[in-house]
């Protein structure tokens, strides 16, 4: 069993009663959001996942603590705030779905000409976008030429 860490040492509740409620709302609509977008593809789940823990990180330490002690949605958490960066498999994994999910859109449900072109430009601006957020574990190019 995995030993649970504390974070609690990275939250700063707020101060006022209402805005730590609203902070929990949120972060509480963001995790939901995130965990749907585990399962649908159209809906990023890191980006949601990082403004949960955001929104926790000034609501409440156990909320705070539980996504980071979680499984499956802590590793992500912990990676960007400790060294702002996404695994690259999880990089890579967004950029195919996001861009199959988009091409499918473009081709089988949207028909005006302008929209599928806003959504490609969209699609490649947010893959150049992912594909640059750093990963500290991406594969190294090893300058050889294969000679």
């Amino acid at each position: 069993m995995k030993v649970k860490v504390d974070y609690s040492h990275e939250v700063a509740v707020h101060e006022s009663g209402v805005v730590r409620t609203l902070f929990w709302i949120a972060g509480t609509i963001a995790l939901v959001l995130g965990i749907a977008g585990i399962f649908l593809p159209l809906l990023p789940t890191t980006p949601f996942v990082l403004l949960a823990a955001a929104c926790y990180a000034r609501a409440s330490v156990r909320f705070y603590n539980a996504l980071l002690n979680n499984p499956t949605l802590g590793p992500l958490v912990v990676e960007w705030r400790r060294h702002r960066s996404i695994p690259y498999r999880t990089k890579i994994y967004a950029i195919v779905l996001m861009s199959a999910t988009l091409a499918a859109s473009t081709i089988f449900v949207v028909k005006n000409g302008y929209v599928q072109a806003a959504l490609a430009v969209l699609g490649v601006v947010l893959a150049v976008w992912l594909y640059r957020v750093p990963s500290r574990d991406a594969p190294r190019s090893t300058g050889t030429t294969g000679r």
